[in-house]
């Protein structure tokens, strides 16, 4: 099993999500883009599992006390791609005569996304998730959380990083994950989950 654990979204805030992805999508010319039933934030990625390390997981989860709480989406940015936006540095140019060519091949790399407001109550769920998967013995990324939405991957587009009106919804439940490819289509599906203790 492949593994990761995340929050899942209504159909609200997933109808909101696909109106920025067809947006992205139309100003694009090609990108790998987000189906609906694959919109979520992940908390933790866990990668192949065995049954055993499953059960880790879940009872990592139980460990977990958490209240519900609001989520805020707020701004659309990328990683990659060149520029500020980028996770880590700057990919060496592919071809230096023109600047275009340049900026194109950059962009077959960009990943974008629909970040979400910095929020104390998720990043103390995302902090104690960790450190819980941590002391069962999984072996984690330990990158700066940045909380975000994938709308599409290797995205070549003309769009630009910016704000948008704030949308959201509460968060009551975490997921485990089984991400599988189905049909040839890669398909996630919740396994477990745990829900937000009562207040």
């Amino acid at each position: 099993m492949r593994l990761f654990i995340a929050i899942n979204l209504n159909e609200k805030t997933k109808a909101a999500l696909l109106e920025l992805r067809d947006e992205l999508r139309s100003q694009s010319e090609y990108g790998n883009f987000t189906t609906p039933d694959n919109l979520h934030l992940t908390l933790a990625f866990l990668g192949e599992c065995e049954t055993r390390q499953a059960g880790a997981a879940k009872a990592s989860m139980d460990a977990v006390c958490f209240e519900q709480f609001a989520m805020y989406i707020e701004r659309i940015g990328r990683f990659g791609g060149g520029g500020a936006q980028s996770r880590g540095p700057a990919k060496p140019q592919v071809n230096s005569r023109t600047s275009d060519t340049n900026e194109r091949a950059q962009s077959a790399e960009a990943l974008w996304w629909a970040g979400i407001k910095e929020d104390k109550k998720l990043l103390d769920l995302h902090r104690d998730i960790n450190d819980k998967l941590r002391d069962a013995g999984f072996v984690l990324d330990n990158r700066r959380f940045s909380p975000h939405i994938t709308l599409g991957r290797r995205v070549v587009t003309d769009a630009t990083p910016r704000r948008i009106e704030p949308f959201g919804e509460t968060v009551s439940r975490i997921d485990l994950m089984n991400s599988e490819r189905i049909g040839g289509r890669l398909t996630y599906t919740p396994i477990y989950t745990k829900a937000a203790k009562s207040v």
